[in-house]
């Protein structure tokens, strides 16, 4: 090598290094960065101030201090950054801007549990669909889906084939089978309906969800229909057949159902689905809630759901830890459906989905479906949503 081509191979070789060396500059820069937070995520166990990193839409890094340049970054001093929140029982597929609102809520998954049955599943899945964030949808057992008269108060309209049919032409978006049981919707039917529930699911191996509470049948027959992976939403919905006993203990039967692999939901709500004394003979008996869902509605958004946050603030006044809240609304929630697998969370690799939160200090009244109010002294609000690792519009 003469010493021209020296010089040029020495040339190239630094212009190669110093191009690497800009491309791994490149390369650690962040698309986002939620600064100084309070970071609980109870799939890790981490409840501490940290700096979360995002970059292509997962989580990077989390760490004390991240000082690498970043895209954008959110201020998060001072309030809390929680793995995006999981709703595994709303109505959001009811209207259009459903998602979006609750999206603005920090909820980046959601369920409608059930909104439509056979006749109108379409509609549904079509919002779902247009959803941004991830969602899917579960068929009503009854045709017409959530009637005033009741889903199937008329068992004629518990229609296995039609469900089937249904399922079969849009398996990709259908979740699973919602049943509700209650005596103003099922009345007597409430057995035989779960019954054609399960039928309808066990075709596709698809859970069923109940919305039990003040059913005609008793808890324990209903409950035993339950296979491992099935939800009861409404767990703390009051007597007639509530899963305590007089004696506030749970039955024995709910707690069977428990250990085969059964998931127990709150499902807020705003008629016959919470009231403060039942859930708080439930709570002191020791069976905390695997997952909280608000059963949202427009009308919810008005009155006593309001959002997720909102729901999730009652339980804190209960005497859940923030912790334990926390995991009901995001990691727990993430085990139910399959589509929201590796989310919940806030590891190194997940896709980016976040909440942050504020906790307020105050006074702050609740109210559960029965026109009782209690009042807390803290409640979280909804600061800013990262989706796939993008800010989107936060609730004013």
């Amino acid at each position: 090598m003469n010493r021209r081509q020296f010089v040029r191979t020495a040339t190239a070789a630094a212009t190669l290094v110093r191009t690497s060396d800009v491309f791994a500059a490149t390369a650690k820069k962040y698309d986002l960065i939620v600064k100084g937070g309070r970071v609980i995520d109870p799939s890790r166990k981490l409840d501490a101030i940290r700096d979360v990193a995002i970059a292509n839409g997962h989580i990077v890094a989390i760490e004390a201090n991240i000082s690498a340049d970043a895209g954008e970054t959110i201020d998060a001093h001072g309030k809390l950054v929680v793995p995006g929140l999981i709703d595994i029982h709303t109505h959001a597929a009811r209207v259009k801007d459903g998602p979006a609102l609750c999206l603005a809520d920090g909820v980046t998954g959601w369920i409608d549990a059930g909104s439509k049955g056979a006749d109108g599943i379409g509609e549904t899945i079509a919002v779902a669909q247009s959803a941004p964030q991830q969602c899917r949808v579960l068929i009503n057992i009854g045709r017409a889906g959530v009637i005033p008269e009741g889903d199937t108060m008329d068992i004629s309209r518990a229609d296995v084939a039609l469900a089937r049919e249904a399922i079969g032409r849009n398996r990709e978006m259908i979740a699973g089978v919602k049943a509700r049981l209650s005596r103003d919707v099922a009345g007597t039917n409430d057995f035989e309906v779960l019954k054609r529930a399960q039928e309808v699911a066990s075709s596709f191996k698809l859970p069923v969800m109940i919305h039990m509470g003040q059913t005609m049948s008793p808890l324990p027959k209903l409950i035993a229909l339950l296979k491992p992976g099935d939800i009861v939403t409404h767990m703390f919905a009051p007597p007639p057949n509530s899963i305590i006993d007089d004696s506030g203990h749970i039955l024995p039967e709910v707690m069977a159902a428990r250990h085969r692999g059964v998931w127990f939901d709150l499902g807020n709500g705003r008629a016959g689905h919470l009231r403060w004394d039942t859930a708080e003979s439930v709570l002191k008996a020791g069976f905390l809630p695997d997952t909280f869902s608000t059963d949202w509605t427009p009308e919810g958004r008005a009155s006593q759901v309001i959002d997720f946050e909102n729901v999730m603030s009652k339980f804190l006044m209960m005497g859940m830890s923030l912790d334990q809240v926390v995991a009901c609304a995001t990691v727990n929630a993430s085990r139910v459906f399959p589509v929201f697998r590796g989310r919940g969370t806030l590891k190194a690799g997940a896709p980016a989905d976040v909440a942050v939160l504020e906790l307020r200090e105050g006074s702050f009244e609740f109210d559960d479906n029965f026109g009782n109010k209690r009042t807390g002294r803290q409640r979280l609000f909804p600061s800013a949503t990262v989706l796939a690792g993008k800010r989107v519009a936060t609730r004013a």
